[in-house]
C-alpha cells in the first residue's frame, strides 16, 4: 500500500514512522510520503488559510491550498482515494478499516483551525472519516489512528501472521471484544488464571474465549444480548 498524508505539520509523524508495526509495513514494501500544504500552496509567504465569508472566529483551509497540494502530489497519475478526516464523516470501525486496506493507495487530508473550505469536502474528498464525536485541534491525530488501524493488518507489520485476524471487533469474533488474556505468573497477590485456560483444553479454551467475547460485547450494548 501507498499511503500519503497532507498536512500542515508532517514532523509530527516522525514517532509514528518510528513504530514497530509500522516499520514493518514499509519493510515488506509499503511506502508512506508526507505532504505539506506550505511547500505547495498557490499564495505568498506560505499561507493556507483565510477568514470564512459571512465572518465568524476562526480561521479556514483554502481549497486552492488543497487543490494545489494534491495536484503537485498527482500531476499525471490518477489520485488514489483521498480521505478527509472530520469529525462528522464515517465511524472509523473495524470493517471500514478492513475496506480502507484493499486500496493500493490512500491519501488522508489533516484539517487545522476551523477545518476546511466545503468544497474540499465537496470536490477534492472521496471520503470523510471520523475517530469520534468530538473536535481536536487538527487531523494529525485521526490520521495517525487510520494509519495505524489500516497499516497493521498489511502483511508483515505483526510478529505473527493471526495477531490482526482473531482480535477485538474483527470478523473472526463476529465484531466483539476480544476475550481476556493472560499470562506468568499464575498467582500474583491472590489474583489467579481461569482454571480453563491452565486444562490444556484447547476446545474448552476455544468455547471460553468465545463466551468471554459474547459478554463484552453484551457489556458494551446490551441489545447485543
Amino acid at each position: 500500500m501507498r499511503l500519503d498524508i497532507f498536512t500542515l505539520f508532517p514532523e509530527a509523524f516522525d514517532w509514528f514512522q518510528s513504530q514497530r508495526s509500522v516499520q514493518n509495513a514499509l519493510a515488506e514494501g509499503s511506502e508512506l510520503r508526507l505532504f505539506n500544504y506550505r511547500d505547495t500552496t498557490p499564495l505568498n509567504a506560505g499561507q493556507v488559510d483565510d477568514s470564512p465569508y459571512g465572518g465568524g472566529a476562526g480561521m479556514v483551509l483554502r481549497v486552492d491550498v488543497v487543490d494545489a497540494a494534491l495536484r503537485a502530489a498527482y500531476p499525471s497519475e490518477e489520485r488514489p482515494r483521498v480521505v478527509l478526516l472530520s469529525p462528522t464523516g464515517r465511524m472509523l470501525d473495524d470493517a471500514l478499516a478492513d475496506e480502507l486496506t484493499a486500496e493500493p493507495h490512500l491519501a488522508l487530508l489533516c484539517g487545522r483551525y476551523e477545518g476546511f473550505d466545503e468544497r474540499v469536502h465537496e470536490h477534492l474528498a472521496n471520503d470523510e472519516v471520523s475517530i469520534g464525536r468530538y473536535v481536536l485541534a487538527g487531523g494529525e491525530l485521526p490520521a495517525m489512528v487510520l494509519a495505524d488501524v489500516v497499516m497493521r493488518k498489511l502483511p508483515g507489520a505483526l510478529g505473527h501472521a493471526q495477531s490482526a485476524v482473531e482480535e477485538s471487533f474483527s470478523q473472526m469474533l463476529e465484531g466483539a471484544p476480544e476475550y481476556p488474556h493472560y499470562t506468568r505468573p499464575v498467582l500474583h497477590r491472590g489474583w489467579g488464571v481461569p482454571d480453563v485456560l491452565l486444562s490444556g483444553d484447547h476446545e474448552r479454551v476455544r468455547r471460553w474465549r468465545a463466551e468471554q467475547s459474547r459478554a463484552r460485547a453484551a457489556q458494551l450494548d446490551p441489545r447485543a444480548e
